[in-house]
């Protein structure tokens, strides 16, 4: 594990953002193209926004979606692939954008996606850490064995308040109570993974990620076990490894 420090999430996004440059530069050089996997939700505002301002050959890069909320319409506030359209896709002018389509039906879904992901390595995957410190909609315990690339999954209480929480959804009950996400596997499968996890809300199970051994109750202790795996945080969020010191 890489861990960088900085002062505010501003700080962190843009940090990653140069280091995600530097990965999909050398690929594109070394291979003519690359795969990318980015995550959603608040906690990647900050890298999105200067993620999009790189001066990438973005048609050269393939992206796939993370995770998506099953039967949630995409003109849902809450839907991933509209906030991809919007905070991502309609800066960057990918080659090939796999955005999951939680509105069909979900085997079939499931299936087209295992089937696409399966051609070639992903170089970068891009894996935020929730406040149960799920990493996509793997929640504990986090199911890490699955070989299927993508798989349909049930979200828990802790899971759904986050979401609350960040504005997303009014109530527990407005969350969808499934999603289809990336397996632990695949996501491991990686070439090289960054996590960006700003804010006093994710403190928790930073520390817990950080601190503890690798359990399926904590999913993103998982990603310790990763040859190439470089954690973002800020102060706020990295608060209890101060307190370490």
């Amino acid at each position: 594990m890489q861990l960088n420090i900085l002062e505010h999430a501003d700080q962190a996004g843009l940090e990653a953002a140069r280091a995600c440059e530097a990965i999909l530069r050398d690929t594109i050089a070394e291979k003519g193209k690359a795969r990318i996997v980015l995550s959603t939700g608040a906690s990647q505002f900050e890298f999105l926004s200067q993620f999009v301002k790189l001066d990438m050959e973005w048609d050269k890069i393939e992206m796939f979606h993370l995770d998506e909320y099953i039967a949630l319409p995409e003109s849902h506030p809450a839907s991933f692939r509209k906030y991809l359209k919007e905070r991502f896709l309609k800066y960057a002018n990918v080659g090939q954008a796999w955005l999951i389509d939680g509105e069909g039906d979900p085997e079939e879904t499931v299936k087209r996606l295992n089937e696409e992901i399966a051609k070639a390595p992903v170089d970068l995957a891009l894996i935020g850490i929730g406040e149960n410190a799920h990493i996509a909609f793997n929640d504990p315990p986090a199911d890490f064995d699955n070989e299927s690339p993508y798989t349909i999954v049930n979200l828990s209480d802790t899971c759904k308040s986050q979401q609350v929480r960040e504005g997303w959804f009014a109530s527990n009950e407005e969350v969808p109570k499934q999603a289809i996400t990336m397996t632990v596997q695949q996501i491991l499968k990686s070439r090289h993974i960054v996590s960006v996890v700003p804010h006093q809300a994710k403190a928790a199970a930073i520390q817990n990620t950080i601190q503890g051994a690798v359990d399926n109750r904590v999913p993103a202790t998982i990603l310790k076990t990763h040859p190439s795996w470089m954690l973002y945080l800020d102060k706020a969020s990295a608060a209890p490894i101060y307190q370490w010191a």
